[in-house]
């Protein structure tokens, strides 16, 4: 089930808020609890029992940590227990059938074949839950008492299968005391909307021609024009679909009392790859740094340990994304191009015209998404070899795409800066009061005509 399926929007989503609101505010925890359960459940029933170990292994070791508090060495060693757990249910469900696959390759080394399947969203939720204890440890936020909130943190469905990656500190005070008004309702739903719209009307307009160039690559007949529009197209897509997803679940949090960290800066405004990675998934970027590249040292120790820090952040960072060789690359990629960006061409790019800057970016960004979204490193390197000049440059069929998708690439390319919200600003307030509930309607209205007549609806990061 998910955010954008009629299911979810015409049934799901009303009978939960339904439930929620009509309840006591001592007892929407427990509502939330189990609707996000529910939620989490459908189809992947089995995982619940995982998410509810998960659940009593971290309450019960946020407070051993601070009954030990006063003895350091114990209370490190709880926030590890913590920690290890999590890691090795990521390590298992995400990593086993990648690990047992390579070393089935080596004589004496094979693992059973047991088709481990991953669940959705084990990435964002065993990230989440490991900032608790080391939250609390740190004494960054308060212990939480009681297991219902807890448990609700954990396995919030709004944010639960693809961010943002909620530390435990940014929400811990709304657990225990949050306010549901009219106008974080109105606010929460105007947010949803939008998201829903970029997801189903922006990303997945787009998506049919990544697809279409995938598959003249697989035919031989991908030129270099051809693969750069695909890989434009798919540069669009996922940044509206995970943004879209985003949206729903920032917009959810709103409706239920929750303040959720914004998850996306506008990224293909970005003058440079390191602004583009403090714009994009901004919540698992400071995760990475709050609890792995600080702790390693930052940029304190010098330059080689600063290049240490940033290579095991990435390596980090791109076998998170996925248990495929493609995403280790991915992530070498991001980080070499952050190496030269700081000790190379830091200097000269900063004084290069704009344009060339926004270029530069856009270009390195759109290989990494190619780098990212074939898995096959031989198709990639083909697909990219094209890119760059390794067969045909243009073909009448790009003519034709180009005429087809055109529109809508110029459409999408505005959608992802700061115009909307800047039109947006110049009207009235009274203007604003009136078409904010009319274009939400709106969106509804056509979100779930196309949806019902088109069976192509795919969340990219779902996988993750």
């Amino acid at each position: 089930m998910v955010f954008s399926s009629p299911v979810f929007l015409f049934f799901y989503l009303p009978v939960s808020l339904a439930l929620y609101f009509a309840v006591p505010l001592k007892w929407r925890n427990l509502v939330l609890l189990a609707v996000s359960l529910l939620f989490y459940g459908w189809g992947e029933g089995i995982y619940v029992l995982i998410m509810l170990l998960s659940t009593a292994i971290d309450y019960t070791h946020g407070l051993l940590v601070e009954k030990y508090r006063n003895e350091d060495k114990k209370a490190r060693w709880f926030v590890a227990q913590s920690v290890i757990f999590n890691l090795l249910i990521l390590g298992f469900f995400k990593y086993y059938n990648f690990i047992a696959a390579n070393l089935s390759l080596i004589p004496g080394l094979a693992l059973p074949d047991l088709n481990v399947h991953l669940p959705i969203g084990v990435s964002f939720y065993t990230f989440q839950t490991m900032s608790y204890t080391i939250d609390v440890y740190r004494k960054d936020a308060p212990v939480q008492r009681n297991v219902v909130a807890f448990g609700t943190f954990v396995t919030m469905f709004p944010q639960l299968i693809a961010g943002p990656i909620v530390k435990y500190k940014q929400v811990a005070l709304e657990l225990n005391a949050r306010r549901t008004t009219a106008e974080g309702f109105a606010r929460g739903a105007l947010r949803f909307t939008v998201g829903l719209a970029k997801k189903v009307l922006l990303a997945n307009a787009v998506g049919a021609l990544w697809e279409t160039q995938l598959a003249a690559q697989s035919a031989g007949t991908l030129t270099a024009a051809g693969g750069w529009l695909g890989l434009a197209a798919f540069s669009l897509q996922i940044y509206f679909d995970f943004s879209g997803y985003s949206d729903m679940a920032i917009g959810l949090g709103y409706i239920f009392g929750f303040n959720f960290p914004e998850n996306f800066d506008h990224p293909y405004l970005a003058k440079s790859v390191t602004e583009f990675w403090r714009r994009w998934h901004m919540s698992l970027t400071g995760w990475f740094r709050e609890y792995v590249y600080i702790p390693l040292g930052g940029n304190r120790g010098g330059e080689w340990k600063t290049l240490r820090n940033i290579l095991i952040v990435w390596t980090l960072t791109g076998i998170w994304h996925g248990a495929s060789w493609n995403f280790l690359l991915w992530g070498e990629y991001f980080a070499a191009w952050l190496i030269l960006e700081k000790y190379v061409l830091g200097g000269a790019l900063s004084r290069a015209p704009e344009a060339v800057q926004r270029i530069y970016t856009l270009m390195i960004a759109a290989v990494g998404w190619g780098l990212f979204a074939i898995e096959d490193l031989g198709r990639c390197a083909a697909y990219l070899k094209t890119c760059f000049g390794g067969g045909t440059l243009w073909s009448a069929g790009d003519g034709y795409l180009l005429r087809s998708y055109g529109l809508t690439l110029v459409i999408l390319a505005l959608a992802s800066t700061t115009l909307g919200l800047r039109l947006w600003a110049r009207l009235p307030e009274r203007i604003r009061q009136i078409a904010a509930p009319l274009l939400m309607l709106a969106g509804l209205t056509v979100c779930t005509a196309y949806l019902v007549d088109n069976s192509y609806n795919p969340f990219l990061y779902f996988r993750f």
